[in-house]
């Protein structure tokens, strides 16, 4: 017998919470509901669900504050589902500790898509094992082979700086998942680098020059507007 994923939602809204529970039981999931912050955070220990959707307007404490409290001891995928749109609202729930953010309304084809994509990521543990005995990354034609730091696009070397590999490398070992600025600049130049991200917008115009046939339509890395990039997984081509 397949054992089914188990989705925790959490949202106060009940037109919503209705629909995300019926569309998660018609497409094979099991589904746990809270309706506040406190409630979720005691499900999330006892349930140990495999992906949280969470709502950021709870009526007891915010939604930021669950992804912290969660964070402190767990790596459960958490999928923002909110109302609130700024790109600050954004930036600041994956830096938190958010793995992805969907803005309400949203479609049940999207949340489907985010909420497989979440799962796939959760199994992180074995993912950087797989990269750790491979020392690769392959999607499409791009191929990156961490220990050699070689990158090539199907028979062709790709010639990257030493930063550029870098970028590069780090958004293909989390391929998939959305990587803030912030936690770019923190990841690469330390805690002292300066918030301006202008370094990685330059650094990256360069990196698509050379990997991307057409930069203007990306294949491999993909721009969350005033957020962060993302660097394809399979799913972006199949």
């Amino acid at each position: 017998m397949q054992i089914k994923d188990k989705i925790l939602i959490v949202e106060d809204d009940e037109g919503i919470l209705r629909y995300l529970h019926t569309t998660l039981l018609a497409n094979g999931y099991q589904a746990i509901v809270a309706a506040d912050g406190r409630s979720a955070l005691a499900l999330a220990a006892s349930h140990c669900p495999t992906c949280i959707l969470l709502d950021l307007g709870l009526p007891d404490i915010d939604g930021g504050e669950v992804i912290r409290q969660i964070r402190q001891w767990s790596t459960t995928p958490i999928i923002v589902i909110s109302a609130r749109s700024t790109e600050t609202d954004k930036a600041e729930a994956l830096d938190t500790g958010a793995d992805d953010y969907l803005t309400k309304p949203f479609g049940t084809v999207e949340l489907l898509a985010r909420i497989r994509t979440a799962i796939r990521h959760s199994n992180s543990m074995s993912d950087q094992n797989s990269i750790a005995l491979t020392g690769t990354y392959e999607v499409g034609e791009l191929f990156i082979d961490f220990r050699k730091h070689r990158v090539s696009l199907g028979s062709k070397d790709i010639n990257l700086t030493p930063n550029e590999f870098r970028i590069v490398a780090l958004l293909a070992r989390h391929a998939g998942q959305v990587l803030t600025y912030k936690s770019m600049l923190h990841e690469l130049w330390g805690p002292a680098a300066s918030s301006d991200n202008k370094i990685l917008r330059v650094h990256m115009a360069n990196i698509r020059r050379k990997l991307e046939p057409n930069p203007d339509e990306p294949r491999y890395i993909f721009t969350e507007i005033g957020v962060g990039y993302r660097m394809a997984d399979s799913e972006d081509h199949m």
